[in-house]
């Protein structure tokens, strides 16, 4: 066993039991639920509210974490209930985006790949096609939005395309594979600055993919450095280094991954919302913080025996700072993780509250450590 994880291990188990605890209560509690937040200490529905939000896949991948890691059924049963109200977002087909990944890999992509269930398989490889459809073969990108953002290209694409590396696997046809390549390597050279900061948003002329403009997007301004993105690129790029081998883009999330470090050591392990952003208000992002463990966990996974405690160490250290100070693990709010911030400048309703993908990341980090071998992108 790596020292650093025998040096946590109690915080590991203790955190994983309290997950397990909690979980089993809310997820009683909000079985027939997709929830993106609370109100009141209540989580929402999104199958009432917008059953395309981009979101919506996360619930149901944290009950199949908490299933794989505990094998309780009832997690399933949660999970496979999720799935199956998902359906009504296929209906609404003009709506949907690029994030069908988040959407479906984690929730019917993982169902199958426990399972092998026909119905879990057919709607992964709906969503696969989804966003293969997307791809620009003169630009080489996969557009993120609609309407008229023809060649806008956001950071968070990292974390989709997963989804077309399984699906050039399961038809035995690497035209997905390709796409994922293209629209990695188009991104590695737009958004990936040389300092490891990244953009969030840029737009690129569809006829040969080169850079028109770029914007802050849920940053502070053009040019800053949405902590965010940061995570988004760390996981997203060792994700792709994973799946396809190419070593550029380990490095590149090792570089992404090391600005952000620099950054999160200097605000105790918790991330504001923006690293270049003025010192008051102070804005965090603690979704931020636990989406970049799961990464720097995959990257000490991927590098060699002298480089693994510099990824593992901030992992955890990042990890026990959101426990300590931002985990709600009593039975008066479902949600656990709280102060987490939708963008720099969103509506107060959007700053510092629970969401549920920093409920979801922080338990796939916590599984990670466990020992779970099982990648759920």
């Amino acid at each position: 066993m790596n020292k650093i994880i025998e040096e946590n291990k109690d915080f590991i188990n203790s955190t994983w039991d309290k997950l397990d605890k909690k979980l089993k209560l809310v997820s009683e509690r909000s079985k027939n639920k997709i929830p993106y937040t609370t109100r009141d200490g209540v989580h929402n529905n999104m199958a009432d509210e917008d059953i395309t939000w981009w979101t919506n896949g996360f619930w149901a991948g944290l009950m199949w974490l908490m299933y794989v890691g505990t094998k309780d059924e009832h997690y399933k049963s949660v999970a496979e209930r999720a799935e199956e109200m998902l359906d009504k977002a296929f209906e609404k087909y003009d709506t949907l985006h690029h994030d069908v990944g988040f959407m479906w890999y984690i929730s019917s992509g993982v169902n199958y790949r426990l399972f092998g269930g026909e119905k879990s398989r057919l709607r992964t490889i709906y969503a696969a096609n989804m966003l293969a459809s997307r791809y620009n073969p003169a630009g080489k990108f996969i557009r993120s939005w609609n309407g008229d953002h023809v060649g806008w290209v956001i950071i968070d694409s990292m974390m989709n395309i997963p989804l077309l590396y399984w699906a050039s696997k399961e038809h035995n046809d690497n035209r997905y594979k390709y796409i994922a390549e293209n629209h990695a390597d188009t991104v590695l050279g737009t958004h990936i600055r040389a300092d490891g900061s990244v953009n969030h948003i840029v737009n690129l002329n569809p006829e040969n993919g080169e850079v028109i403009e770029t914007f802050g997007g849920q940053g502070y301004e053009v040019g800053s450095s949405w902590s965010r993105g940061q995570s988004w690129a760390i996981y997203g790029f060792v994700l792709s280094y994973i799946h396809t081998g190419k070593r550029e883009y380990l490095d590149a999330a090792k570089r992404v991954a090391h600005y952000f470090i620099a950054n999160v050591s200097e605000t105790g392990y918790v991330s504001r919302v923006d690293f270049r952003s003025p010192d008051e208000p102070v804005l965090i992002d603690t979704t931020a913080s636990a989406c970049a463990a799961c990464g720097l966990i995959e990257i000490a996974n991927s590098v060699g025996e002298y480089e693994k405690n510099l990824y593992l160490g901030a992992a955890i250290k990042i990890l026990k700072a959101l426990e300590e100070k931002y985990c709600d693990w009593t039975d008066k709010e479902d949600s656990i993780l709280g102060m987490g911030t939708e963008a720099y400048n969103c509506h107060e309703s959007g700053r510092h509250v629970p969401i549920i993908y920093g409920d979801y990341y922080f338990a796939e980090a916590i599984y990670k450590l466990k020992g779970n071998d099982m990648l759920f992108w």
